[in-house]
Parts: structure tokens; sequence; C-alpha cells
């Protein structure tokens, strides 16, 4: 029973020297003085903001993208016990001892080291030699934009470690097809490939680029294998829904799960919150949450409300009122009905305040049982200051004369008599009995008389002149012209009115409210409202001193500068290896050249090389030039201000290309012994020139040693490169 005591246990463990040792430059490369400088550099200015934000709990939007990637930045921050307390205001501002610069940096830095042994594995998994895959390695390894990326507390780095984490899984995967299918590996790097392209879309969009190519690439391998009479149907059945669980379903929930970690640890009122509906605002802690708490749910007659409208761009505002009325004649000479003003007022105020008055009674206060407001009931507004009703008529708006003027109805003894009917409607009602809710329900006021709708127009246009205060108008808009959010509102402050007397209910007007109802929005509500917000939400974008165009990346014609020391030519850059990125452009061209050369010749029925050369001349395209031409060409599209590193991921894809070439020119194209020693001696003498190229930008990649002005302007290779000379 006890006989397998009998002999030793043996483990047997096969080590790739090769990795480990590239592993091991790598980490040398990208953590090597981590601490230096002690400064703020460049992008650090902008993401420490969230990073201490994380730490505090306090929520921000983030228009630039998802929020993994932020928050792996903060899981640094928090490992090195940073507290949030430094203000990111400048950038070369010094860090105080409280900022964990090595942990803040670290995460990063060995995202970028690992991305050396992941194009070394990516080679080999596609097929090329064990010296090709070294090649590509180095070239990462001693790529000097990708080791300033990786050193500082960026995101770069982070979503090209995920992108080749998800190349290299799905080949992985793949090369398991073919013989042990539905095993524990392939299922592995399966779920691995999943996984990798969630996290790369989290950190950045643009690692959306690179998913959209795997899945390209998946669905064509899928579609080889229906042709495969060897496998049943029910075989394909099942590979089919793996590769949609493993490669759809758990990304988006993946993704998912990354906004509800966001959405948990910020759940404190934050600078950000007025982009945020007013139900958004309200399931903050501290904030509208302090003001909202307790609140009524149901709007009925007699409530007093503060009415938020919902676009709230560029400003939230509220409806407003005050003594004032609009000038008897304009600037222009158009004449008004010097009625009281209406204006959509940016800040809380108690003017702010109207109440829902039931046309048919006279009372102001809610009754007892409270009689709710649904939608297409018909009511009235008044102002709860000045106790004027909120009027419309056929009168042109002051700066949309194309629009009804809005104002609260002064009886004037003329023929121009009261019109304040308006009509409830609830936009997003679920039935067309819905009740009227406090902050959740968003309301269009029809006008009853005319059918105008009641719209913040100063969002569109510009704020009224001196005798409005800079106020934005509101209009009457005709529901001819179309639907635009402008025209929608919610009730964000809410009470039940308890006096009818005007200069009690003006002591309640002013007093907070105390009620105990509940409006927590589910996850899923606020997950849309921020993911729409993201997406839509864009800041002006300016012109910025190294901002450039994607033209300028392929031949480096431009540079960044992340870092100057205050008293010494100390300085870092962000400027690639020029040999690299220049064999890198040419090895494109060879290849994109020899395919159509092939394509061609093969038309012909002429094969120059091996089918199984060609399918891995083919595969390598697919993944290296497919890779680089969807992380790069899209940015032809895009509005927005650019920048040198954002072609870091495309450039990583062209390197992996450079000795998958070198090796089918030395396998295909040299033919005799003599042609492949020269070839070989030319590789040598080029990869020198790397390393060479790489030793003298390296005072600019780690920012030390300090150079001398000569050194400085030494470096200076082409003239629309900005290196920073102080004057002497």
């Amino acid at each position: 029973m006890l006989g397998f005591l009998k002999n030793p246990v043996v483990v047997t463990v096969e080590i790739n020297m090769n990795l480990v040792a590239l592993t091991v430059m790598g980490l040398i490369s990208r953590l090597w003085g981590l601490s230096y400088p002690r400064a703020v550099v460049f992008d650090e200015v902008y993401y420490g903001q969230f990073v201490s934000l994380y730490m505090k709990r306090i929520f921000f939007v983030d228009d630039s993208g998802p929020p993994f990637g932020h928050m792996l930045l903060a899981l640094g921050g928090y490992l090195g016990g940073f507290d949030g307390n430094f203000l990111w205001n400048r950038i070369g501002a010094e860090y105080s001892m409280n900022v964990p610069v090595w942990s803040l940096r670290l995460l990063p830095a060995l995202a970028g080291a690992l991305c050396v042994p992941l194009a070394y594995q990516i080679l080999v998994e596609l097929q090329f030699s064990h010296c090709a895959a070294l090649g590509a390695a180095l070239l990462i390894l001693l790529e000097n934009s990708l080791i300033t990326q990786s050193r500082f507390m960026l995101l770069e780095s982070i979503l090209i470690f995920f992108i080749l984490l998800a190349v290299l899984s799905y080949l992985k995967f793949y090369n398991l097809q073919r013989h042990s299918s539905f095993s524990g590996s392939w299922w592995f790097w399966l779920l691995l490939t999943g996984v990798a392209c969630s996290c790369a879309v989290g950190v950045k969009y643009m690692g959306l680029f690179t998913y959209m190519l795997l899945l390209t690439i998946a669905g064509l391998h899928f579609w080889h294998m229906i042709g495969d009479q060897n496998l049943s149907n029910v075989s394909l059945m099942c590979h089919f829904l793996a590769r949609g669980l493993a490669l759809i379903i758990i990304p988006m929930a993946m993704y998912l799960s990354f906004f509800y970690v966001h959405l948990t640890l910020l759940y404190r009122s934050g600078p950000h919150d007025q982009i945020m509906t007013s139900a958004f605002q309200a399931s903050l802690e501290g904030g509208l949450a302090r003001i909202t708490q307790g609140q009524p749910l149901e709007v009925a007659y007699g409530s007093q409300i503060t009415l938020r409208n919902v676009l709230g761009k560029p400003m939230q505002c509220w409806l407003h009122s005050h003594t004032n009325t609009y000038p008897i004649r304009y600037e222009n000479g158009r004449g008004s009905s010097h009625q009281q003003q209406v204006t959509c007022y940016p800040f809380k105020d108690v003017n702010n305040w109207w109440i829902v008055k039931d046309p048919g009674m006279q009372q102001l206060v809610v009754s007892n049982p409270p009689r709710p407001v649904r939608h297409g009931h018909i009511v009235q507004l008044v102002h709860g200051i000045t106790t004027r009703y909120l009027n419309t008529h056929d009168v042109a708006a002051p700066l949309s004369p194309h629009s009804q003027e809005v104002s609260c109805y002064i009886d004037y003894n003329i023929s121009m008599p009261a019109q304040n009917l308006w009509r409830v409607e609830i936009v997003n009602r679920e039935s067309d009995t819905d009740v009227w809710k406090t902050i959740l329900s968003e309301v269009r006021f029809v006008h009853v008389n005319t059918s105008a709708v009641l719209k913040a127009s100063g969002f569109i246009g510009a704020s009224l002149p001196e005798w409005g205060y800079r106020q934005l108008e509101v209009v009457g808009e005709k529901l001819s012209k179309g639907y635009h959010q402008s025209m929608v509102w919610n009730v964000e402050e809410h009470r039940y009115g308890k006096s009818q007397e005007q200069k009690e209910r003006e002591v309640e007007l002013h007093s907070p409210t105390q009620m105990d109802i509940s409006k927590n929005l589910s996850f899923m509500a606020k997950f849309t409202e921020l993911q729409w917000k993201i997406l839509t939400l864009k800041n002006e974008d300016t012109e910025h001193k190294y901002s450039s165009s994607a033209l300028d990346w392929i031949t480096m014609d431009t540079n960044i500068a992340y870092w100057l020391h205050p008293t010494s030519g100390a300085q870092i850059h962000l400027l690639g290896n020029v040999v690299t990125w220049a064999s890198a452009n040419v090895a494109a061209l060879v290849y994109m050249c020899l395919s159509l050369w092939y394509l061609v010749r093969r038309r012909r029925k002429i094969y120059d090389i091996p089918e199984d050369a060609w399918q891995l001349w083919v595969s390598a395209g697919g993944i290296c030039v497919g890779g680089w031409a969807v992380n790069y060409l899209p940015f032809f599209l895009m509005e927005k201000t650019l920048f040198l590193y954002h072609y870091l991921p495309a450039l990583t894809f062209q390197i992996l290309l450079i000795p998958s070439v070198l090796q089918h020119l030395s396998n295909h194209l040299c033919r005799s012994l003599l042609l492949k020693s020269m070839f070989n001696a030319l590789i040598v003498a080029w990869f020198s020139s790397v390393y060479f190229v790489y030793c003298t930008f390296s005072p600019v990649t780690y920012g030390e040693p300090s150079l001398s002005v000569t050194e400085l302007k030494n470096l200076r290779w082409k003239d629309s490169w900005n290196i920073l000379i102080r004057k002497q």
C-alpha cells in the first residue's frame, strides 16, 4: 500500500534562461533610480490628482477613459501609504515627504519591464526562431521612449503590457487548439485573452483597437474551423460558445466590475459632481446629499421645489426669478412685455424656489394626504418669494427672437392676459400614470396655450446683458423644433409646503427639509450615466507646446520635454531610439512590398516560398502589421490634442515586425552562404548602432548624468526636436 514511498518524488523543472535574463534586464532598465527625479514629471500632474481623490474617496470624472488604469496607479499609492495630501498644480514641483514616489511609479515600471519577455514569447508562439525572438525583446529593452514612459506615473506602459499579454495569450490558445482543445491550459489561455483585453480597454479606450483586432483574427480562425469536416456540429457549437464566453461575455463583465469598484471606492461628493444629474449627486456622501437627504419622494400640489436643468452644460443652473423686469425696449429696438424676469441661475439661491399649484384651487400648501402630480397633469408654477406665476406668451425672447419670452406674470391692466398653465410630461416615465418624483423624474413643461416647451436657451446662446445680471436665458421653444436636453428639468430640492401666509412661507423657504425617504440609485443607473458622461464630456482642446500630428510620429519629428532640473542641465525627454524607429518603418515597407509581390506571384501559380513559410509570413503580418495599423491609423480621424506617446502601442507592434522580416530575408532571400554571412554581419552592425543610440540618449531618458550645453546641442539630431538649453 505504501509502495510508492520506495522511490523518491522527483520534480523536473525547465527554465528558459533567455526569459529569465530578459526579465532581469527589463526590471533593471525600468526600476533603476525609479524615485529620481523626486518631482512631478509631465502628466504625473494630471494622473496624480486622481490618485489623491482615490485616497480621499472623492468622486471624479475623467473624460480620457475608463477607471481601471487610474485604480492601478492609486493601488501603488495605497501600498506606499499615500494619504492623498499633495497639491498637483505644477510640473517640476518637488514632492513632499508624504508622497511615496517609488511606490506610485512601481506598477507602470513593472508593466514596462514585463513587456520585454512578452515580446520574446510572442515571436516564439508565432513560430519564429529563438534568435529572432531574442532580437525583438532586446529592441523593446533598448527603446528609449518605452523606458521613459514606463518610469513614471503614466498609463501607456500598463496599456502596452495588457495588449501584449492579450496577443500572447491568444497565440498560445491558438497553438494549443491543434492538439489539446478544451484542456485546462486551452481554457486558461483563452480566458486570459479575454481578461487581458478587458484590462487593456479598462486602462485606455485605445485598448479597444487591439481587442477588435483579436476578435477579427479569432473570427477568421473560427471561419476556417467551420470548413473542417472532422469537427461535428456539436463540437463547433462548443467552440463558438467558449469563444463567446471568454472573448465577449467575460470582458463585458470585467468592464462593468471596474466601474463597480470605482463607484464603490468614490462615495464622497467632490468637485466633479456638478456635471452629474441630481440623482447621481444625491447618491454621494456630502454635497447635494446633505441637502436632499430625507426629502419627500413624490411631488404633490403645494410642493415647494427647485428645478435644475438636466443638460448641465456648460454649467448647472436652476429655474430662477427675481423682482426685476425685462426692459421695455432692448438695445436692438425690440419691445418686451416688461414682465418679471425668469432666468436660469447657476448658483443655489432662495429665488430658485417654486410652488406647484393646482389651477383649480387657491391653496399653496400640501393637503393631507398629499395629492401627487402625475404625468399629463396641468399645474401652475408660483415663484416662492414674489408669488408671481410662471408665464409665457407670443412675445419674442430677449436673446432668441424666434422663441417665446418666459416671465412671471404682472397684471398691468392691459390686453395681455395671464397664460400660466403648464402640462407636466415625464420624459423617463414607465407608464402614462407615473408620479412626478423628486430627483428621479426628468420632466418637460409644455405650455397649454401655445404648446411651447420651457427651455434653458442660455446653454446654446449667450447670457443676458447687465439688466439680466448675466444670467442664462429661459425661453418657450416650439415642440416642432425637436427635442433637446435643455428642455428637460428635474426637481432637486423639495419640501411639502405648510405655510399659507407669505411671510411664514418665506421663512419656510429659507429652512432645510427633513423627511426620511431614500433615493439611492442602482449601480446600473450610475454606470450608465457615468459611462455616457465619459463618452460625451469633452474638455476644450487647447494647443499644447508639445502636441503633434500623427504624421510627425512615424519619422519622430517631435519630442516631449518631460522634466528639467531647476538648476542644472539635467532633463528628461520622450525621445525614441532613432535607429529602431527608422528600422521599424523600413521593415513595414519591406513587408508590404514583399507581400504584394508574393500575392501577385501566387495568383500566377508561382510559389517562391514554401507553404509553411507563407503561413508564418501571413501570421506575422496579421499580428504585427495589423497591430500597428489599428493602433495608429485611427488617430487620423480623431479631433483631439495628440502627443507622441499615443504612438507607442503602434510602435511596439512595428518593432516586433523587424526581427520577423530579418529572419524571412535571411532564410529565403539569402540563398548562398556568403550572402548569409554578409547579412548576419550587417545585422550585428545594425544592432550595435541601436545600442549606441540607446547609450547616447540615456542621459535624457533617465535624467542623469547632467549634460553640458555643448552635449545637449549635440543631441539635437533634428531641428524639430526641442532640447532645453539654459541661457548662460
